[in-house]
């Protein structure tokens, strides 16, 4: 379902430069900069709907390839959203670009030189220290898909598994797909 949006020329360029900013912020992929997508695509400048952003997230995620489609995904949908299919299509080229460029050349420029300066106790330090940073976004990641615009503590069974899968993770050497699997039974008959 879409509803229209008029986009002007500074709206396209602001698109663009948000998400060429995202790109310097997406430590650990991606999904780790999908709560600020929201924020800007849905809660500030109305460009999509919750259902849309959550149905791009979803679709991309359960469709082989890489993580970043869902970023084509909303950028086809904004297009979509504000005239057809050409300007859908200048939404995923905008929004793909936007998240790879800075991100594709500044990952290439540093891991030559970290490569280089590995044995540097800085580099060291720099690659132990972003490994909180990466777990809370996707931390931030997760909440915001899970709860939508709605943060409904009512759903205790769903926080329950979601929790249980945490340790079960973190602690275990069971594949996530058995406990996605067990998921989906429960979901199936209802539990959650």
């Amino acid at each position: 379902m879409t509803h229209a949006i008029v986009m002007t020329g500074a709206d396209w360029v602001s698109l663009f430069a948000h998400y060429l900013m995202l790109s310097l912020l997406a430590i650990g992929g991606a999904i780790t900069t999908a709560p600020d997508m929201h924020r800007f695509l849905v809660d500030e400048r109305h460009w999509l709907t919750d259902p849309q952003f959550s149905a791009s997230v979803a679709i991309a995620q359960a469709a082989p390839g890489p993580n970043v489609l869902f970023v084509a995904l909303m950028g086809w949908n904004v297009g979509l959203n504000a005239g057809g299919l050409s300007t859908a299509a200048l939404g995923v080229v905008l929004a793909l670009v936007g998240i790879l460029l800075p991100s594709t050349t500044l990952t290439y420029l540093a891991a030559q030189w970290g490569h280089r300066n590995r044995d540097l106790r800085g580099v060291r330090a720099f690659k132990q220290g972003m490994a909180p940073i990466v777990v809370a976004l996707l931390v931030a990641t997760g909440w915001v898909l899970a709860t939508g615009a709605s943060y409904n503590i009512h759903d205790w069974p769903l926080w329950l598994v979601a929790a249980v899968t945490a340790v079960i993770v973190w602690r275990t050497k069971i594949h996530l797909l058995w406990l996605l699997g067990a998921g989906a039974v429960l979901g199936w008959f209802g539990l959650v």
